[in-house]
């Protein structure tokens, strides 16, 4: 069997940061992923945009938590998971979530749109340092 999603989207709020009984850490937000298509009758593109409920735990979540914020833009590999309860009521209810697994920075808000080279290589990727200044090139 296969349980397994990737997502690029956006960020719709700061991440809600909880703790579990045990200590853990779990950070929560939504992603916004847009869905380009043409339709069989019309030649116009059209946009859909859906919202996932993700979350993280533990380490992941901690990095997650201090370095993610609204308008970031992600890609997300992780898996779903159904979460099931019952009302006061007795009514049966049910969610799917998204629980993160490794999460890379693809962009902040006002700043270019720019894969880094190494986002294959971590968790999550870092904000690239300044190199403005010419005393560190070596040529």
């Amino acid at each position: 069997m296969l349980n397994k999603v990737f997502l690029i989207g956006r960020l719709t709020r700061d991440p809600e940061i909880r703790f579990l009984p045990s200590g853990s850490q779990v950070t929560s937000f939504t992603l916004a992923v847009n869905r380009r298509y043409k339709t069989k009758n019309s030649e116009q593109w059209q946009e859909e945009t859906y919202y996932f409920d993700i979350e993280a735990f533990s380490f992941l979540a901690e990095r997650l938590g201090k370095q993610l914020s609204k308008g970031v833009q992600i890609v997300l590999e992780g898996h779903l998971r159904q979460d099931k309860w019952e009302t006061a009521s007795g009514e049966k209810r049910s969610k799917v979530k998204v629980v993160a697994e490794k999460v890379s920075i693809l962009s902040r808000p006002g700043r270019p749109e720019e894969l880094p080279e190494n986002e294959a290589e971590q968790e999550v990727v870092e904000e690239p340092e300044d190199l403005s200044s010419d005393e560190d090139i070596p040529f």
